[in-house]
């Protein structure tokens, strides 16, 4: 994929990871198309950076990996018993007490955690491979648009692991659980038609028409009022763990506090 913000001076440039902000609009690039962008933990520490960097003004954050794939999952380098130089092998990993393995892993979490914050919008353009952690990244955004040579799969079991970038929750909510556990399980590639079918994309379109879709996405999604959006997010991400009374009550209160900010009038 060309690059959309290359014009922009980067907030960050690190580690694989470039962030540009263009007023209410942010763009995260993974930057190593040589590796097919795969992931580190040196990544993953770029990533959660350019959650806490995003200005108040941001309200749609677009994720995007340059060159033919968004991201192949993890280094290669990380399976090796010397793992990467300056990183604990995951031997070492294994050797720590429940709580300090615990602790790890929710820091590497923190990369995958702050795309469905309720006052911004995330979008992942993906194409190419998107394959373990790389489905986990593009599962982190609220939305998907994919090429039409998209390969989504989740290798974690194949490899005696399980999927722990979080993931799972995602995937569950949109796919269901029976497929979910089909797609993990096996290990097998979900491409573009699938996707779109079973709700894992928006929509799937052209390789060479991916960037100008997700564009007209955020563009879309700027026109509407920004605290109508933050609510109504709010409302739609909660559904799922409240009970049809509880969701109309939430409805009824989300909208009184709507009406009340437009009208200018106090609680």
């Amino acid at each position: 994929m060309a690059s959309p913000d290359q014009d922009l001076a980067p907030v960050i440039d690190k580690d694989g990871v470039r962030l540009t902000v263009d007023d209410t609009l942010a763009t995260v690039t993974l930057t190593n198309p040589a590796k097919r962008n795969a992931q580190s933990p040196a990544l993953w520490r770029a990533l959660a950076e350019a959650g806490r960097s995003l200005p108040g003004s941001v309200r749609v954050v677009v994720l995007r990996g340059e060159g033919q794939s968004f991201s192949a999952g993890l280094d290669r380098q990380m399976f090796t018993p010397e793992g990467i130089p300056g990183e604990p092998t995951f031997i070492e990993l294994a050797r720590r007490d429940d709580a300090e393995l615990d602790a790890s892993i929710a820091a590497y979490q923190e990369a995958f955690t702050w795309w469905r914050q309720s006052d911004i919008v995330s979008i992942a353009a993906v194409q190419g491979h998107a394959i373990g952690a790389g489905f986990q990244l593009a599962l982190a955004c609220d939305l998907r648009v994919v090429a039409d040579d998209v390969q989504f799969a989740m290798r974690e079991t194949s490899l005696g692991l399980v999927p722990d970038l979080t993931g799972t929750h995602p995937l569950v909510s949109l796919v269901g659980y029976a497929r979910a556990l089909e797609i993990c399980a096996t290990g097998r590639y979900v491409q573009a038609e699938e996707a779109v079918a079973c709700g894992l994309a928006s929509v799937a379109v052209p390789a060479g028409e991916l960037d100008a879709a997700v564009r007209d996405l955020a563009g879309a999604l700027l026109a509407a009022p920004r605290d109508a959006v933050v609510e109504t997010k709010a409302l739609l991400r909660g559904a799922s763990g409240r009970t049809y009374d509880e969701q109309r009550a939430a409805e009824r209160q989300a909208q009184a506090r709507r009406l009340r900010d437009l009208a200018g009038v106090g609680e």
